[in-house]
């Protein structure tokens, strides 16, 4: 409880004053009487015993009337928290080529491993990377085709789970790589989530009108819509060639991160009727291609050969995409002026109809 304007009850001091004129102004004149033994005995009546409720009544009517504009109130306060944050898709090529090992922490594991690892940290946080706590995040995969995994969510755990289940192809007839479909899909889920939250945006600030705007604003605006784009081959399939693909996100405001990986001579462990063996595999990473993409939308290239490689590629587009969070902590008070006003009439007008009622007296 607070008093907005102190500074009235300094017209408390008023109130010995009007006590003082009231009582000098209600002195009755000396009337003589030969003898006061009939008078004592009649008594004093009970109007007249109680006849100083009036005076607190006048007293009680100031008192609560001072404390009126003294403005007492009492508030809360409370804390908006706005995110502008980044609305990111990642793509990842699952084609069968991304079998070929690839070295993570002293062990060989095929590239999809290595990069759902190091995701995993990019997404939650560890090894040296931050996290990406606030940000809306999906995640497509491809090979053949493109395909949603994961729609744009701000929960960190439920993009992980989605992310564990992600496999390699295992039919030859869904193999391939098909970079400009994905592009294109991921794009468009982009477009498609910025014009709804917009919109959502909108709605909330005209079915919320407020004083202060800072009250209605939304918990999450686009900063930066982005790409990251991971894999190790060239485009063979889709619909859509991979620059038609870029050109719509050009035009949507969409970055376009894109990674290759490994490249050159590696190992591809298979089953064969002898055992699991090693067969050395060349594949044909498209770096002009992928560096053409991430140019045209003002995104980067660069190449992952190991998950060191990789995880210092995710930390540079954390030091890119930065996420603002802004925490707005207003007061909200409840004003106590009017119980306190209503008291001051209810006792003024109590002592009007006392006065001229039980407590009237005849001059």
């Amino acid at each position: 409880m607070q008093l907005y304007s102190p500074w009235a009850l300094l017209l408390l001091a008023l109130v010995p004053l009007i006590l003082f004129l009231t009582r000098r102004r209600g002195l009755w004149a000396n009337v003589r009487f030969s003898s006061l033994r009939n008078i004592r005995q009649a008594g004093v009546s009970w109007r007249i015993r109680f006849r100083g409720l009036l005076g607190l009544a006048r007293i009680l009517c100031i008192v609560l009337l001072v404390l009126a504009l003294a403005r007492p109130r009492q508030g809360s306060k409370h804390s908006i928290q706005s995110t502008k944050g980044v609305v990111m898709e990642l793509v990842v090529d699952r084609s069968g080529s991304m079998q070929a090992e690839m070295e993570y922490q002293g062990q060989r594991l095929n590239r999809l491993e290595v990069v759902k690892k190091v995701l995993a940290d990019f997404i939650k946080g560890g090894n040296g990377l931050e996290g990406r706590p606030n940000d809306l995040m999906g995640l497509i995969t491809f090979a053949r085709y493109a395909d949603t995994i994961a729609p744009l969510v701000h929960s960190q755990d439920a993009l992980l789970g989605f992310l564990k289940q992600v496999q390699l192809v295992t039919r030859e007839e869904e193999d391939g790589t098909a970079i400009g479909d994905a592009l294109a899909h991921a794009a468009a889920r982009l477009h498609t989530a910025a014009v709804d939250i917009s919109r959502r945006n909108a709605a909330l600030r005209m079915e919320k009108p407020a004083e202060d705007e800072r009250q209605i604003r939304p918990d999450f605006e686009i900063q930066s819509k982005v790409i990251v784009l991971l894999t190790d081959g060239r485009h063979n399939y889709g619909k859509y060639n991979p620059l038609e693909s870029v050109e719509l996100a050009k035009k949507w405001g969409i970055k376009i991160y894109t990674i290759g990986i490994g490249g050159g001579e590696s190992f591809m462990r298979i089953q064969t009727p002898f055992g699991e063996q090693l067969i050395p595999t060349r594949q044909e990473l498209d770096e002009g291609l992928l560096k053409e993409i991430a140019q045209r939308t003002g995104g980067f290239y660069s190449r992952a050969d190991n998950a060191e490689d990789l995880r210092q590629i995710c930390a540079r587009i954390d030091q890119e995409e930065k996420t603002e969070i802004e925490s707005v902590e207003y007061s909200q008070y409840e004003e106590k002026f009017s119980p306190l006003a209503l008291g001051a009439l209810a006792a003024l007008l109590a002592e009007i109809a006392l006065s001229c009622t039980l407590f009237r007296k005849i001059p």
